[in-house]
């Protein structure tokens, strides 16, 4: 049975697509309710139960300027991050500790590894999660779960596979819930180059709520001229939202793709900000 929560989030997708379609007309409340075929009253509820904040204000938290606004502020994380300050908003990078496969996993597909996996809802729609002894190895969105679990086999064609919801995934399904504060460890254990890992640890750096560039990513990793080989790695992201590929958007203020939908990309970026209060 799909959670009131799930439902709700694809009538927030559907009335985001409708913005995003119908932005320069600026619609207001009654026109965004009825394009969702709910009333106004109705839709002001559920967008509030769902995003914590007003559908107003969640506008304002995925519009060009304020994702400009944010660009801003990046260098001031960066050199919070590297001094070892922290704070309530800058959670990922506390909690989530990433290893990587070793060379013979990595070459040999998977070969001897035992998978677990598990199918999920979360607020921004159904979910896979998979996990080996040491780590989730794998989450995607996707509604299809045999087409999920294809796309999972396609990453480790030689591992054996079950289904089987561990404690591994349920530490790692909690990063959804709203309360935060007794989060346990989140451990990773990924299959990548070098490269790609280093992307992907600099991007447990973006504090909740905030945004990065492809640009300041490469800086980051010390490979300054790397933006694409960064675009590329970022969008291989074997992870889904747990390692936030979501927060990277271009540099001039456009959010852009994103593997599992441009759409899903603006509600995680909304959803977000309306947790840290911005």
């Amino acid at each position: 049975m799909k959670t009131q929560e799930y439902i709700n989030y694809n009538r927030i997708a559907e009335a985001i697509d409708y913005i995003r379609a119908h932005f320069r007309e600026q619609p207001n409340l009654d026109a965004v309710a009825e394009s969702v075929h709910l009333s106004p009253a109705h839709f002001q509820r559920m967008f509030t139960e769902w995003a914590g904040t007003s559908p107003k204000k969640f506008l304002q938290y995925i519009s060009l300027e304020y994702a400009k606004g944010m660009l801003k502020e990046s260098t001031i994380f960066d050199a919070a991050y590297e001094t070892g300050l922290s704070s309530t908003s800058r959670l990922h990078d506390l909690f989530i500790a990433i290893e990587g496969m070793t060379p013979a996993e990595y070459k040999h597909g998977g070969k001897d590894l035992v998978i677990n996996y598990s199918f999920a809802e979360s607020p921004f729609g159904s979910l896979i999660v998979a996990s080996t002894a040491k780590g989730v190895c794998y989450m995607a969105f996707d509604a299809d779960e045999v087409r999920a679990l294809e796309d999972l086999k396609a990453k480790f064609p030689n591992a054996v596979f079950q289904r089987k919801l561990d404690l591994l995934q349920q530490n790692a399904l909690f990063i959804f819930q709203h309360d935060w504060s007794k989060l346990p460890e989140i451990k990773l254990h990924l299959r990548g180059t070098d490269f790609q890992l280093k992307v992907w640890e600099s991007l447990l750096k973006i504090p909740l709520g905030k945004l990065s560039t492809y640009g300041s990513i490469a800086s980051s990793i010390g490979h300054r001229n790397a933006s694409r080989a960064v675009g590329t790695a970022i969008g291989s992201n074997p992870v889904a939202y747990l390692i936030p590929c979501h927060r990277v958007i271009q540099s001039g203020g456009s959010f852009g793709n994103y593997m599992w939908g441009s759409t899903r990309k603006t509600a995680i970026i909304g959803w977000e900000a309306a947790r840290v209060g911005l």
